[in-house]
């Protein structure tokens, strides 16, 4: 990164700022010193699907939504956080003397960076511990203790743009302050413009992330949506409803690696257009079980309608028709929640480079899609926000017309009765 800053004519020195963008709910826990004590334990691990269903069946499913706004499922830090302890005596030894610190990637690098001086976090990796009430965005002390976590250090918790301390390497010639943390979804939002309530992105990378505005309260949804911390600045927090889907890249890396259907994932945008259709195929991938609207945390993966006919195009294409389902699938959850259908929606991520998967999505969305030239938006918005932070960029007004230069829009051609159908296939097999 420095070396192309450096050939563009600028120096180190220069850097006035930086922000951090990262993967939400992955974290690991370190003692004062900042020494590792664990891995870094990954969103999609499922170690903790038996420790969620307890949870639930003793009724503490109830509490989490009222309080956070999220649901008891693996995806979330908490859950694995309670497997880890309970499966190791020295983190119990750790808790009970109030040596444990704990934090997302976020809090971990700035840790570092800082030499242990700073131990913050943001709103928006905060809320996806299950640890924050989203009403009140401090920690919760009733799920804390209810857990047995209350002698545990956690971060601070400031507004996304914020003075998050300096990080000094003089081997680079850098002194530079940190004034952005936030998750890598919400950053996406933030980089693409989503100021205002009805505004929607979604994030297309190994997992999936669609994520509305919905303005200055959180509210509940009625289809099992998360109502979530959108991003945030020192006078101002936005809400959003999310909808977390678990496998998008990740089907196709699978696909990849463990059938050796193509050697690079980007070979499978012609490979769908191959054939007229998936011949009655339909790929759920449910390799981490399912995430919104479902929330089927012990579902498997499956295809279905298989014969003889069946090409690997065929099985390539129903799992980029996957993709495109269960973003339909949030989406008209979100139009029932809001009561307003959505207008238009900003794409990003390294799956929007792939013409069958934007083709097929407007097409059985029915409304324009806007995609900027960099397809790293997740960094674009921290860098925003860390802008924001020390002066470089004067209000949201400026970011929202550098964007309107860099976006491009996608309209919907007529629809694909295909593509309907086999939409429709997917809709009975989630029923079963």
């Amino acid at each position: 990164c420095l070396a192309a800053f450096n050939s563009l004519g600028w120096k180190n020195s220069q850097i006035r700022s930086c922000g951090i963008s990262n993967q939400r709910e992955t974290f690991l826990l370190w003692d004062k010193q900042g020494y590792a004590l664990t891995p870094a334990v990954v969103w999609a691990c499922k170690r903790s699907i038996n420790m969620c269903n307890a949870l639930i069946t003793n009724g503490q499913n109830e509490i989490i939504k009222q309080k956070t706004g999220l649901v008891i499922d693996p995806y979330f830090s908490a859950t694995k956080l309670l497997c880890l302890i309970k499966d190791s005596e020295s983190l119990q030894e750790k808790l009970a003397n109030g040596e444990l610190y704990f934090g997302t990637i976020d809090t971990w690098l700035l840790y570092k960076f800082t030499n242990g001086k700073s131990y913050k976090t943001d709103f928006t990796n905060a809320h996806r511990t299950l640890f924050l009430n989203i009403h009140t965005l401090h920690w919760d002390i009733e799920i804390l203790k209810n857990w047995g976590l209350e002698k545990r250090n956690l971060p601070e918790i400031c507004p996304s743009s914020h003075d998050f301390g300096q990080w000094i390497t003089p081997d680079l010639g850098l002194d530079v302050s940190i004034n952005a943390l936030i998750g890598d979804s919400h950053a996406a939002t933030f980089g693409e413009g989503c100021f205002e309530p009805g505004t929607a992105k979604v994030t297309l990378g190994t997992g999936c992330s669609i994520m509305l505005n919905i303005g200055n309260q959180p509210l509940k949804s009625s289809s099992d949506l998360l109502s979530t911390v959108c991003w945030s600045l020192p006078d101002r927090v936005d809400y959003a409803f999310e909808g977390a889907i678990v496998a998008c890249g990740s089907t196709l890396e699978w696909l990849k690696s463990e059938l050796n259907l193509f050697s690079d994932t980007a070979e499978t945008s012609a490979m769908a257009l191959e054939v007229a259709d998936s011949a009655g195929l339909v790929f759920i991938p449910a390799f981490s079980g399912l995430g919104a609207p479902y929330w089927q945390m012990d579902r498997k993966s499956s295809i279905h309608g298989m014969t003889f006919g069946t090409t690997r195009n065929h099985i390539v294409r129903a799992a980029l028709e996957s993709i495109v389902f269960q973003i339909k699938d949030v989406i008209e959850a979100m139009n029932k929640d809001l009561k307003i259908p959505l207008k238009a929606l900003a794409i990003n991520g390294g799956i929007s480079k792939n013409k069958f998967v934007i083709n097929s999505l407007s097409k059985l969305l029915q409304i324009p899609l806007y995609k900027q030239d960099n397809p790293d938006v997740s960094a674009l918005g921290a860098a925003y926000l860390a802008g924001l932070g020390v002066g470089l960029f004067q209000n949201l007004d400026q970011l929202e017309q550098l964007n309107q230069f860099a976006r491009i829009g996608i309209f919907p051609e007529s629809r694909d009765t295909h593509l309907l159908d086999a939409y429709e296939k997917w809709k009975e097999l989630l029923k079963a």
